[in-house]
């Protein structure tokens, strides 16, 4: 195939497999934790971390994951001990990173608007070999804590009090999920972009959750559609040349649509199953159920929809109990 040929893109089609299952790895808990957006409020504080490589000729891959690390951690620390909400601490993360990402790529003598617009929206030709493999170090990372520790990762992420009163240690496990936020940020930004790369960490979940009902088949199907959307997108984007993470992101919002439209009939023959199952049947009839009708004349203070059968003073004298 022409597209496995160019060397640019075997590095840009590894490292769209490397995203797609890192990203809605991670995502499948910050959508339960309803930390949806965290993800954006990291790749704007990344965008600092990419401006201090340019400016200290570092690898921006390497930097920004530092930046971003330190940057989710302080927003895990306010939103666990601050009187600050979680919002404008997320608000705070948005602003500075994104005036601090600016400023130092254009204060960098090698800075430029390009790189720039490359890192924020993702381009296929800028992932170098170097690259690949430190979004594969960090991809590796990511799916060992993500796989490794999804039994106390899904305990902290449902009930945090019910998780601390089984002994987890919630508070570690809390930065743990946003330390490892920040690195999938980092290992996405190079293909889908700072800006969208929150949107391939849940779009995915929630497509995914359309047509499943279990934590376990939805972490699966969650993954299969970030890989199908990454390498979709990615080999879209060399065919048609649009811009690669624009391409992923409408992807992947075009397939929650479809299983959206397609799980609407599923969901409502769930519905009418349950409430079949939860009607109560209505009183056997005939003698052959050797039970009456109703109660005798005088016992009619007593509904006579209840569905226990009890026995009535003096009722033994006919050898039956009655039903009331």
């Amino acid at each position: 195939m022409e597209i496995l040929q160019a060397p640019f893109m075997q590095r840009a089609l590894i490292a769209a497999v490397l995203i797609g299952v890192t990203a809605p790895a991670i995502g499948i808990y910050l959508v339960q934790r309803r930390q949806a957006l965290m993800g954006d409020g990291i790749g704007h504080v990344a965008l600092t971390g990419v401006g201090l490589g340019f400016l200290l000729s570092w690898s921006p891959v390497w930097t920004a994951t530092l930046v971003s690390v330190g940057g989710a951690v302080t927003m895990e620390l306010i939103r666990a001990y601050g009187r600050t909400r979680g919002d404008i601490a997320l608000a705070m993360l948005f602003y500075g990173g994104m005036s601090g990402g600016v400023l130092l790529i254009n204060l960098a003598p090698n800075g430029s608007n390009a790189n720039l617009l490359s890192f924020l929206f993702g381009s296929l030709s800028t992932v170098s070999s170097q690259d690949v493999i430190s979004i594969s170090v960090l991809a590796a990372f990511v799916v060992l804590v993500t796989v490794g520790l999804r039994r106390q990762l899904f305990a902290v992420s449902q009930d945090e009090e019910f998780a601390r009163v089984t002994g987890l240690p919630v508070r570690t496990l809390n930065l743990l999920v946003a330390v490892t936020a920040a690195v999938t940020v980092t290992v996405a930004m190079r293909v889908v972009g700072l800006l969208l790369v929150s949107a391939l960490m849940v779009v995915p979940v929630a497509a995914a959750q359309q047509v499943t009902r279990s934590f376990a088949v939805t972490f699966v199907l969650a993954v299969v559609i970030g890989t199908t959307v990454s390498v979709g997108g990615t080999v879209t984007s060399y065919y048609q040349d649009v811009p690669p993470g624009a391409t992923i992101v409408l992807l992947a919002i075009g397939l929650f649509v479809v299983l959206t439209v397609l799980a609407t009939p599923l969901a409502r023959r769930r519905a009418r199953a349950l409430t079949a199952r939860e009607t109560p049947e209505g009183p056997a009839e005939g003698p052959a159920e050797g039970l009456r009708q109703g109660p005798p004349e005088g016992n009619r203070s007593e509904p006579a929809t209840e569905r226990s059968v009890k026995a009535v003073p003096g009722a033994r004298r006919a050898g039956d109990d009655i039903a009331v």
